[in-house]
């Protein structure tokens, strides 16, 4: 059987890396009698594929990791099992079982929502919102782009399918998956950029909302696919 599981990431557990975080979630799966399948041969691991992972530093509330399980548990048992046994800043919000047919969480993401704020001492000396709509009005919106291994100027605008909220908190759904993947610094920098001023890499307080895949061209959230297991 197939399951999608979504989770919270908040606190100091922002902090802690995606590769730790898949660890985690492995030892949590053993102490919570969750019946997770293992592959097959000389080194058997769970079956586990998680979502666009989360940058260093953001908190989320909604988090997704697929994984498959040998035995029926209800989603209320999985559901508490798994949180009495987390730290504090990780919190089990569903446990559904997934279509035979659907995608995993990692191949089907594409858009994010997000919301923004700016630390204390890092608001900028002009109406960000505002600036955020004129620069929204140009026919392109060029950035450079950073990875490990090059730099590119990428035009963000396709990849800004909405934006909302005020200057205090600034609220924006975003592509991403790998076709066009967006972040939110990459906007507000680019914001920034326009004002001849630089974003100072502290001073963004950022929040990911939910995770969509597109259903018949209609974006939908991944927690809305599948249905809770009685």
């Amino acid at each position: 059987m197939k399951v999608r599981i979504k989770f919270a990431k908040e606190g100091t557990m922002k902090f802690i890396g995606h590769l730790d975080i898949m660890r985690y979630f492995q030892k949590l799966l053993r102490r919570s009698d969750i019946p997770i399948a293992y592959t097959t041969g000389m080194s058997p691991h769970q079956v586990m594929s998680f979502a666009m992972p989360l940058g260093i530093g953001v908190e989320s509330d909604a988090e997704y990791v697929d994984i498959e399980i040998t035995e029926r548990i209800s989603s209320e048992t999985a559901i508490r099992r798994m949180n009495d046994n987390n730290v504090e800043g990780v919190r089990i919000l569903s446990f559904k079982e997934l279509p035979e047919n659907a995608d995993n969480a990692m191949a089907s993401i594409r858009a994010a929502d997000y919301e923004v704020r700016f630390r204390q001492g890092y608001a900028p000396d002009f109406p960000f919102m505002k600036k955020l709509e004129d620069l929204y009005e140009k026919d392109t919106i060029p950035v450079l782009k950073k990875t490990k291994k090059s730099e590119t100027i990428v035009d963000i605008k396709p990849g800004v399918y909405s934006f909302g909220g005020d200057d205090e908190c600034i609220k924006m759904c975003l592509s991403c998956g790998s076709m066009l993947n967006i972040k939110p610094e990459l906007v507000v920098g680019a914001v920034f950029e326009s004002e001849n001023r630089e974003l100072n890499e502290f001073a963004l307080l950022i929040r990911r909302k939910e995770i969509y895949t597109m259903i018949n061209d209609v974006l939908t959230s991944l927690d809305e696919i599948g249905g809770s297991i009685q």
